[in-house]
């Protein structure tokens, strides 16, 4: 197994005032060229959006967006619909942006800051139709089990959303002292381990709040929480 420790104060990290924005990957005035992406998974943003502020309207092509808020409420419109919409703690929203498209993402609370988790993924297909998707996800559903929140176009799973690759992110609630393992679907992609909260051991490294680690070359891994712990797994092609 090969696993690469990725630390919570070594990501990148953007002070703009109304944003606060921690880069788990290259991106925007963040630049390393030893960490660029991890196989398809080529962005990982740790955002705090001030209360009303946001992204004006901007463009994006050729990429899967995957959405996940933490606290607050943020609120999405597109130029595949008119109406703003709104996207929830335990709510997960999914953009493909295909051939393109143009979007505005706002905190939709005068008084409260947003936390939120933005991902993108590369697709295995180029210039398909654009397209929206949302659900909400119990989080009774997900302690000390898999809860599976997005999966490939060719899953049959009607519980999770899709998109354009042979991926899978999902998240686990552990309790403090339980240990879970995680069977990838397909042994030659990888998975990018980020611990959302709490502090849990993987192949005898330790990992805080917002540490990661980039696992690859085995089929399964197992960590175990030293105290509650919230984690998500992006498993993806490593080519």
């Amino acid at each position: 197994m090969k696993t690469t420790i990725r630390k919570a104060e070594d990501r990148g990290f953007a002070n703009h005032g109304w944003l606060q924005a921690n880069h788990s990957f290259s991106f925007a005035n963040y630049y390393n060229p030893e960490n660029m992406q991890f196989g398809a998974l080529r962005v990982l943003n740790d955002d705090i959006i001030a209360p009303s502020m946001g992204f004006g309207t901007h463009p994006h092509d050729n990429m899967e967006i995957i959405t996940i808020p933490f606290s607050g409420v943020l609120k999405h419109r597109d130029s595949m619909a008119n109406e703003w919409l709104e996207v929830k703690p335990n709510e997960v929203q999914v953009m493909s942006a295909g051939t393109g498209l143009q979007h505005s993402e706002i905190n939709g609370s005068a008084k409260d800051y947003l936390s939120l988790f933005q991902i993108w993924i590369m697709p295995k297909e180029r210039s398909v139709k654009p397209r929206y998707d949302q659900k909400t996800f119990s989080a009774e559903a997900r302690k000390n089990k898999l809860q599976v929140l997005v999966e490939s176009m060719d899953s049959d799973n009607p519980e999770s959303l899709k998109i354009h690759q042979d991926a899978q992110i999902s998240r686990i609630d552990l309790s403090e002292g339980e240990s879970f393992q995680y069977n990838l679907n397909n042994p030659s992609n990888g998975v990018y381990v980020m611990t959302i909260s709490g502090k849990h051991i993987i192949n005898d490294s330790e990992l805080n709040s917002r540490d990661a680690m980039e696992i690859s070359e085995t089929d399964s891994f197992t960590t175990m929480a030293k105290e509650d712990s919230e984690l998500l797994f992006i498993e993806v092609p490593m080519t």
